[in-house]
């Protein structure tokens, strides 16, 4: 690492748009290491469906060291305080030995728990708010998340539960004080990958077909024959909540894969409106680059801004 005031690259951008490979390069390139945020990454054995293209991580033989990726069971609720957790005791360790922490990932709430060093606390379930809420409808929920002012949105809520959830961790942070936590400094070089959308969605479209051809569905059952209930896997959204209900006879396989294709479309589109707030409404820097432009061509940019 050189002394030039950043401790922190961070490779974001939509989903499909490269972000691993890239980041991946880029760390073999700094000797780096990578930080996932990636909010259903964490997850063991939920491989095809969360995008885990673990060959992306060896770069000309050259096995890339990658951090908070398989570290909870499936059918676990892992949230936004435990990764901000996790992801602080990672990028100590590697500040610590002068290695570089290149954070990468699709999840803005996720970065910008980072980023901001958003003072957390755990946040308990809250029955009666749960109860009073079963009955809405997704965009109803949508609606209620979009009058809160910090933090959450509903970037990550594709499904009434996850949504349900982050009215209840805002309604708690309304009501009671935040702890104060001593997070260290970050400063970070913030590099987005920039996709055409037509590219983009048709990316989307060829990658689903192909996980689907890989055995993404075979993953699913895989994972309800361990006994992981169904309602769990089809908390976490798209890949799970879609394939799943296919597997337990709500949905053919077309409805399955036209639905599902388009709730990544959205999910893409809602991905690049986060990132733009973060430009536009939170006061940060992101250097956009192509991703038809040669990746060497922006590893080498990237080194001329940490110099």
């Amino acid at each position: 690492m050189k002394n030039n005031g950043y401790n922190l690259i961070v490779v974001l951008g939509p989903t499909a748009c490269g972000k691993t490979a890239f980041a991946a390069k880029l760390a073999k390139a700094l000797k780096g290491e990578i930080i996932s945020a990636d909010s259903r990454q964490v997850y063991k054995r939920m491989d095809l469906g969360t995008g885990k293209d673990y060959d992306d991580y060896i770069v000309d033989g050259y096995q890339v060291p990658a951090h908070l990726t398989d570290i909870r069971e499936p059918g676990y609720k892992y949230n936004v305080y435990e990764y901000q957790t996790d992801f602080f005791r990672v990028f100590e360790e590697l500040n610590n030995k002068s290695v570089w922490p290149i954070l990468c990932g699709g999840t803005g709430l996720y970065i910008e728990a980072v980023l901001q060093r958003y003072k957390m606390i755990h946040v308990p379930s809250n029955p009666s708010l749960r109860e009073s809420l079963k009955n809405r409808s997704l965009n109803e929920l949508e609606a209620i998340l979009s009058s809160f002012r910090e933090l959450h949105n509903n970037t990550d809520t594709d499904t009434v539960k996850r949504a349900i959830r982050a009215i209840e961790i805002e309604t708690y942070y309304q009501n009671h004080p935040e702890i104060v936590v001593e997070l260290p400094e970050v400063r970070p070089l913030i590099i987005g990958l920039n996709i055409d959308r037509d590219e983009r969605r048709a990316k989307i479209t060829r990658r689903l077909e192909q996980r689907l051809k890989d055995g993404m569905i075979e993953e699913v059952r895989g994972l309800l024959d361990e006994g992981i209930p169904a309602e769990d896997l089809i908390y976490y959204g798209l890949e799970y909540k879609f394939v799943t209900r296919y597997v337990i006879g709500e949905i053919s396989y077309e409805e399955m894969f036209d639905q599902l294709n388009i709730a990544i479309h959205q999910f893409a589109k809602r991905q690049m409106t986060w990132f733009r707030g973060m430009e536009k409404r939170r006061g940060f820097h992101i250097n956009w680059m192509d991703v038809n432009d040669p990746v060497e061509s922006r590893i080498e940019k990237v080194i001329e801004m940490l110099d």
